[in-house]
């Protein structure tokens, strides 16, 4: 009677929501929207960027269910929830169709050998008409073929859903409104009771204990809680186990150690258990230094269970102790140390995190933290800037590989957006200058859009995303996910302008910047703190510009007309942290507190950047 199963979709089709509905429709129900969505940055982002598993009970089925991000930059925690299940029910928005994330995670569900049930979510909107659901359920045949799902996989139950209404359907309900009588979410707990086969690995209760651990959190009373699906046998409180660990192959020590805790998640709530058995996902606390892809088990087993396949990072950043002349002021000013600790305790719970010495040569306590994108790493960096910590980060740097023959290869992605059709031509235009190339272009009919895809280097997309959103006035979608490693296509040009540099320490003053305003736009406001070799602008042109923003007017006891002028200043460009990451350029660090994100250039003086320039541009001669 046990069932696992993952909900996995592309980014806002409904997962959280859907998994509120079956909760509700069990027993469970919240008062409160998305309440799997814990997290103080999910709540406030709206989107899913932990994957979280819970289990509910519904007519003598017991039902672990997890629920999985849906933006590529947390692709690990899809990967990795799809070793606790044995059936997905893959989510589809019924108007827009599989998405770059849709095929990315039906990737990783078909190789996993799942057999997905397919429910088409948002049939209540008007563009969910039954022309527009045919195309998106033959368009989804076209991609499990194109994946190589086997012929079981390709007899997929379709359902239809609307999960903000709270209800599934096996027929689509005429006008998408909810079907007759009461049934709710009924339909689709009946189909996952029937389609998603029992763990193979309940018949294996006889059997030593083995646990594979899939996540890792942490709690300040009982030490660090191992989550993961039991693979053979059975634990009970006090039991002896030992921890095989997957990056040596064996045994981390000699030592034993006792389960303290045995829980798991029973709808909202946390209960405790006295035993766990095969099949069943469940927390373990007391297994010593356990991490992610270990194996806890009893002490006679010697085989590692097989953790699966975790694509790795494409993206890393440099995170150091700040050293401005305004460190200090807002927040702990962290050593390298601290630092180094506080991404270590990050790694240990995240999936598809990497951290490790940074390779600089600069002999300072500096960390390298590789992740899957922007997005990873600017949540990163907002928690420990909560958390009240200061630090310098470098620009993202995309992780090359060395190819057959010595060939460098860069990570490629799959960039799919939507656009008005007068703005498509902007759109290509821009891509275009950060070497993406345009592999299809289809007509949206009805909405006046085009859905463009395009294959585009890594290191290009660093920062687009507000460039998009200034093209498209905040109206487009863009969505991408990773591809493959491909040839170096070559260094990129007029991707950015200049930078205007404070050359002067103090407060920024209205008559210096209105002085200044022909020349760029600005990032501070009149009153801000600025130090030397701090960026406080953009330039209107492509070289870097030395200004001082802190020059007052001079006093003078003479009147006049031309000299008592009123400044107007426009509008600043404050950056957020997810633009500033996107923004920075390689001689340039963001400076984190928790009162501010600015940016500077590395090297402070002015004449040592200007001495540093003219010896790289010798040593290229």
């Amino acid at each position: 009677t046990l069932r696992n199963f993952a909900i996995i979709a592309h980014i806002d089709h409904g997962k959280t929501t859907l998994m509120d509905r079956l909760l509700a429709a069990c027993g469970h129900g919240s008062a409160e929207d998305r309440a799997m969505d814990s997290h103080s940055l999910e709540k406030e982002r709206g989107i899913t960027i932990l994957a979280k598993v819970t289990s509910f009970t519904w007519g003598g089925y017991h039902l672990n269910a997890v629920d999985t991000p849906g933006h590529a930059d947390f692709g690990g925690e899809v990967e990795r929830a799809g070793r606790l299940v044995d059936g997905c029910v893959l989510l589809v928005d019924a108007a827009e169709g599989p998405l770059a994330q849709t095929k990315y995670v039906v990737g990783k569900a078909l190789a996993r050998g799942l057999r997905p049930i397919v429910l088409l979510n948002k049939v209540d909107r008007p563009a969910a008409t039954p022309e527009r659901c045919a195309a998106v359920a033959n368009s989804l045949l076209d991609l499990f073929v194109a994946a190589g799902a086997s012929d079981e996989q390709l007899d997929f139950p379709l359902l239809y859903a609307s999960a903000k209404q709270g209800w599934a359907s096996r027929t689509l309900p005429p006008g998408g409104a909810a079907p007759p009588g009461d049934a709710g979410m009924r339909p689709l707990l009946e189909t996952i009771a029937a389609h998603v086969p029992p763990p193979a690995t309940a018949a294996m209760v006889g059997e030593p204990f083995a646990m594979g651990v899939t996540w890792i959190e942490r709690d300040p009373y009982i030490g660090r809680i191992a989550t993961g699906r039991v693979a053979a046998g059975r634990v009970r409180l006090g039991d002896k186990v030992r921890v095989l660990s997957h990056e040596t192959g064996g045994p981390v020590g000699e030592a034993e150690y006792k389960v303290t805790r045995i829980g798991k998640r029973a709808g909202m709530a946390k209960i405790q258990l006295d035993e766990a058995v095969a099949g069943d996902i469940v927390s373990i606390a007391g297994a010593g230094s356990a991490a992610i892809a270990d194996t806890i088990a009893n002490p006679s087993v010697t085989t590692l269970l097989d953790p699966g396949r975790v694509d790795p990072p494409t993206l890393a950043m440099v995170f150091g102790p700040n050293d401005s002349p305004l460190a200090g002021r807002a927040g702990k000013a962290l050593t390298g140390r601290a630092i180094g600790e506080r991404l270590q305790a990050e790694a240990e719970t995240s999936v598809s995190l990497r951290v490790g010495p940074a390779a600089d040569g600069s002999g300072s306590e500096r960390y390298e933290v590789q992740a899957r994108g922007e997005l990873q790493l600017g949540v990163l960096i907002e928690s420990m800037r909560r958390e009240g910590a200061e630090l310098a980060v470098s620009p993202p740097q995309v992780l090359l590989r060395r190819g057959e023959g010595g060939q460098v290869l860069e990570p490629l992605e799959e960039v799919m957006v939507e656009v008005a059709d007068e703005l498509a031509g902007s759109v290509i235009e821009a891509l275009s200058l950060r070497k993406a190339e345009l592999s299809d272009m289809t007509p949206m009919p009805g909405t006046g859009k085009q859905r463009l895809t395009f294959v585009a280097p890594s290191r290009g997309l660093i920062g687009f995303k507000s460039v998009f959103v200034n093209l498209t006035r905040g109206e487009g979608i863009l969505n991408r996910v990773f591809l493959q490693y491909a040839p170096h296509k070559g260094p990129m040009e007029g991707v950015r302008k200049g930078v205007m540099v404070s050359v002067a320490d103090g407060r920024a003053s209205a008559y210096a910047l209105g002085e200044l305003q022909s020349r760029g736009t600005f990032f501070v406001t009149p009153g801000a703190d600025v130090y030397g070799g701090m960026i406080v602008g953009e330039h209107t042109r492509e070289e870097d510009l030395d200004v001082n923003p802190v020059k007052e007017k001079k006093a003078t006891n003479v009147r006049s007309v031309q000299s008592d002028d009123k400044v107007s200043l426009g509008a600043p460009r404050l950056l957020s942290l997810e633009d500033a990451i996107g923004y920075v350029a390689q001689d340039e660090l963001i400076e984190v507190t928790p009162a501010a994100v600015r940016l500077r250039k590395e090297v402070l003086d002015a004449g040592a950047r200007r001495t540093k320039a003219k010896r790289a541009q010798q040593a290229q001669q």
